[in-house]
């Protein structure tokens, strides 16, 4: 393919959209950027950038203004229903669930889009309702009756992505795993702290309250159920089925339930892995949570959508057929999502336990990690700031090819 000012139309302002934008613009493509939303959307909840993901922010030259805008969390700790802390896991632990490299989802957002604004076109509002293509090319028709050529088209959207449907119909499978989970942000209070705090409740249920950097709290809300339906629900009847399942939870249930009522930003969803067969079909395709979500339960989301678009652009450049080009990028990257999409045995049951016996069970051995002798002995299998997926990727510098 090489660039030779070939145009290319990414769909989907989120990670994994403006980070594919950055490169193939450095390669010299002419890249324009859509989103659905009116604007950047801004909101969400803490992520975290590990292993391959963080270097390249590191190539980007991005790594230190996403490490200045972390969230401030300095571990995780797992409270009871009294707000007693039962175990503790610091940033700078072995088993430590907080990354150095924490941030919230619209700060990353930001600081991709100022890394990228001045050399790709953004266009806010928008979103594709028809496809096209050619031997040569692809028409695209958006929601506002415009129509445009481009040489390829990659849909770097989420989990429900409407372009995907476009180019693959039902073929991808949306693998639901049980789990439901809430996000939103809610005031600050004297409990809060610098810490996370994880509290399991009998009955299934899950409430974690994270700082942030901006005088607020993120706010979660999980819990198991197999009724498929409430996906489907609308804001006001999902709320209710959140105060419902919040009812009896015991610690903080009367402040997130209030916070759930009055808060126009609560975001609710079925969580879901997506496995495709394919991700390209013809000269169209797509990366991140469109083609491959593996679940906030593995914590690899970010990672997965950085290191897509940084290597699906760099074989686009590389390669003077987009086919080429997209055939070397399924086998480096398809290896790499199968292994991060493989959940942990009993995930995510074993950490929403039914009973008050489970509930302990959780808290004792979260203890039991969390204690010194258990830490010791993670630090002599572990280096500090190193993710056990880094090695299983490999990042090629295509600037020198």
């Amino acid at each position: 393919m090489k660039s030779g000012n070939k145009k290319v139309l990414v769909s989907g302002a989120s990670i994994a959209g403006p980070t594919l934008a950055f490169w193939l613009a450095k390669y010299g493509f002419d890249v324009t950027v859509i989103e659905r939303s009116k604007s950047l959307r801004l909101g969400g909840q803490n992520l975290d950038i590990r292993g391959a993901g963080r270097s390249i922010t590191r190539l980007m030259g991005l790594e230190d203004e996403i490490l200045a805008a972390n969230t401030g969390e300095i571990g995780l700790q797992f409270v009871n229903k009294n707000n007693q802390v039962e175990a503790a896991f610091p940033i700078d632990g072995a088993n430590g669930f907080t990354s150095e490299a924490e941030i919230l989802r619209g700060d990353l957002v930001n600081i991709l889009y100022n890394a990228t604004k001045k050399k790709v076109k953004y266009v806010f509002g928008i979103h594709i309702t028809a496809i096209d293509q050619g031997d040569d090319r692809v028409t695209t028709t958006f929601n506002d009756g415009r129509i445009d050529i481009f040489d390829l088209l990659i849909a770097a959207e989420g989990v429900r992505s409407t372009t995907r449907y476009l180019l693959f119909g039902d073929e991808p499978e949306i693998k639901f795993v049980g789990l439901y989970n809430a996000w939103y942000t809610i005031p600050k209070n004297d409990t809060d702290t610098k810490w996370a705090r994880w509290y399991t409740a009998p009955g299934s249920r899950v409430m974690v309250i994270r700082p942030d950097n901006q005088g607020t709290v993120r706010a979660s809300f999980s819990f198991l159920s197999d009724n498929l339906s409430y996906q489907n629900l609308s804001n006001s009847e999902q709320k209710k089925v959140l105060k419902e399942k919040l009812s009896g939870a015991g610690w903080e249930e009367n402040r997130l339930m209030k916070e759930v009522e009055k808060n126009d930003d609560v975001y609710f969803d079925g969580v879901s892995q997506v496995h495709a067969p394919r991700w390209f079909n013809g000269r169209a395709g797509m990366i991140g949570d469109a083609a491959y979500c593996p679940t906030p339960l593995t914590g690899m989301g970010t990672t997965l959508a950085i290191v897509g678009a940084y290597l699906l652009a760099g074989e686009l450049s590389r390669h003077e057929k987009h086919k080429d080009a997209f055939a070397a990028y399924e086998e480096r990257m398809r290896p790499f999502v199968n292994n991060v999409q493989k959940l942990p045995p009993g995930v995510p049951w074993l950490a929403h336990p039914k009973s008050k016996f489970g509930v302990k069970v959780v808290n004792t051995m979260a203890g039991i990690l969390a204690s010194r002798p258990a830490r010791k002995i993670s630090k002599l299998f572990a280096s500090k700031d190193e993710d056990p997926t880094k090695d299983k990727i490999d990042l090629p510098d295509f600037t020198s090819q």
